[in-house]
C-alpha cells in the first residue's frame, strides 16, 4: 500500500528548505513566495509542524545562533526529507499529467460553453434497461 498524500504545509515547509536552510522567519517568507501570497503561515503552526517533521527526521537543525537577543534556530532537509519530497513531487506530477490527459480527451463540442459539463459516454434506457 502506498503512503498517504503530503499535508500542504508539510509540503510546503519542506520545498522552502529544499534549496537552502532557513530560520522560522525566513520560512513563513519562503512560504509565502512558493503559494503566491496564498498560504500564510502563521508562527504557531509553522514551529508545530518543524517539531513534527524534526521527530519525523525530515528536517534538522543546521544553526542555533543569538540575534538581537532572541535565539534563532535554521532548520536543513534531511537526506530522508529530500526523498519523501522528490517521491511527493512525483506523485503530484503523475496526478497532474493524468488530469491533463483526461481534461484533453474530452473537448467541449462546438456551441457549448467550455465551462459545461461533458455528456456521459452512456445513458441509461429504461424502456429497454440497458446501457445505450
Amino acid at each position: 500500500m502506498t503512503e498517504r498524500a503530503m499535508q500542504e504545509p508539510t509540503l510546503l515547509l519542506l520545498t522552502a528548505l529544499a534549496d537552502a536552510p532557513r530560520h522560522g522567519y525566513a520560512l513563513i517568507q519562503e512560504i509565502a513566495a512558493i503559494s503566491d501570497g496564498r498560504v500564510k503561515m502563521r508562527t504557531g503552526t509553522l514551529y508545530g509542524a518543524l517539531d513534527r517533521l524534526l521527530q519525523q527526521g525530515l528536517i534538522e537543525i543546521a544553526a542555533e545562533e543569538i540575534v538581537d537577543g532572541r535565539a534563532r534556530r535554521t532548520y536543513a532537509l534531511t537526506d530522508t526529507g529530500r526523498g519523501a519530497l522528490a517521491t511527493e513531487a512525483e506523485r503530484l506530477r503523475a496526478v497532474a499529467t493524468e488530469a491533463e490527459r483526461r481534461l484533453a480527451a474530452v473537448r467541449p463540442a462546438a456551441g457549448r460553453p467550455s465551462g459545461g459539463t461533458a455528456r456521459p459516454a452512456f445513458t441509461f434506457t429504461k424502456a429497454r434497461g440497458a446501457l445505450a
